[in-house]
């Protein structure tokens, strides 16, 4: 059993990201508890907790990404098991919370999936949730539970501070990520441009025209999640058509879906950065993709929970020449 700050604490991972709940687990000085998931024949989860967890506060890993319907039965499951087992809180760790981008109605008869998966963690019996750059702000408002929203960005800042880059350009890709892309310049010291694009249909982009001086520059393209990789790829060949000298992408989640492999090898994009919120299994990696851990930052997190710290000062920024890339 550990004690963490006097309390009782069992951190569990379950099948999404194992390596990141080893990382988190390293970090926080405790080892994993013991739960075994299995599916039945026909699809069906099963969840059985191996050790008891009557008293004590728990944390479960598990990003909902894909397959994102598996990965969330699981975590909903496994909410009910610790309610039904007597966990004193139930705190879940999401890194990447599926569903996001289906935040509001966008045309009629469309449904606000992010507030039914709210909905769904609530009534679950979980006590707190703790996400990673999510996709739209208004979502900690869905839930009628603590949300704690942490920031990729000084994981980021400090591996393109070790970069040393020169006439630095930070880059929105839309409007809307304008905001993100001014928190990148503050700390970078440099000026924003945006790309004024126009999205047909989802997952397809097609790019109007850039706003903002990016000649002779070099670009870093931000953004929360990148998934088939169309808009940063676009983006990418239309700033070195505009005269940009380089172009790399700084971004949180790794979806990378779909082409998104095949469009990075082939785009004019030097590297794109991004965390292991979500696992990257082989084939969804490439000599332009570059992964920073957010272990430390979140096993950070959950001691200040504990502690009953705020966590906003692990977001403050200050320079660390020693962000942590996966596998070094």
């Amino acid at each position: 059993m550990a004690i963490l700050l006097g309390k009782k604490v069992k951190l569990f991972s379950l099948s999404a990201n194992k390596c990141l709940a080893q990382e988190i687990a390293d970090s926080v000085g405790i080892p994993l508890s013991e739960c075994e998931v299995a599916h039945f024949a026909d699809g069906e989860i099963n969840i059985q907790i191996t050790e008891t967890v009557r008293g004590h506060h728990v944390f479960v890993i598990q990003p909902t990404s894909y397959p994102v319907n598996d990965h969330l039965m699981e975590l909903l499951i496994m909410c009910d098991a610790l309610k039904r087992a007597s966990a004193k809180t139930i705190n879940l760790i999401i890194p990447y919370y599926g569903y996001s981008r289906q935040d509001r109605k966008v045309k009629s008869r469309q449904p606000i999936s992010a507030k039914l998966v709210a909905d769904l963690i609530t009534v679950a019996g979980a006590d707190r949730v703790i996400v990673m750059d999510i996709h739209a702000a208004q979502i900690q408002g869905f839930f009628n539970i603590p949300v704690d929203n942490f920031q990729g960005l000084p994981i980021l800042c400090n591996y393109l501070l070790d970069k040393k880059l020169e006439d630095v350009v930070v880059v929105s890709p839309d409007h809307g990520g304008a905001t993100r892309a001014r928190e990148y310049a503050k700390i970078l010291n440099s000026s924003i441009a945006i790309i004024d694009k126009r999205r047909p249909e989802p997952n397809k982009a097609e790019v109007m025209n850039i706003i903002g001086d990016v000649k002779g520059k070099t670009c870093i393209m931000v953004d929360d999640m990148i998934d088939t990789a169309g808009t940063m790829t676009i983006g990418a060949q239309a700033l070195i058509d505009n005269g940009a000298k380089a172009v790399y992408a700084a971004v949180t989640h790794g979806v990378l879906s779909g082409p998104a492999i095949e469009r990075i090898n082939n785009s004019p994009l030097k590297e794109v950065i991004i965390t292991n919120t979500i696992a990257q299994p082989e084939d969804r990696k490439c000599d332009k993709l570059v992964i920073l851990s957010v272990g430390t930052l979140l096993g950070h997190g959950i001691l200040r929970i504990l502690s009953d710290e705020p966590i906003s000062g692990l977001f403050t920024y200050s320079y660390n020449s020693d962000s942590k890339r996966e596998g070094k």
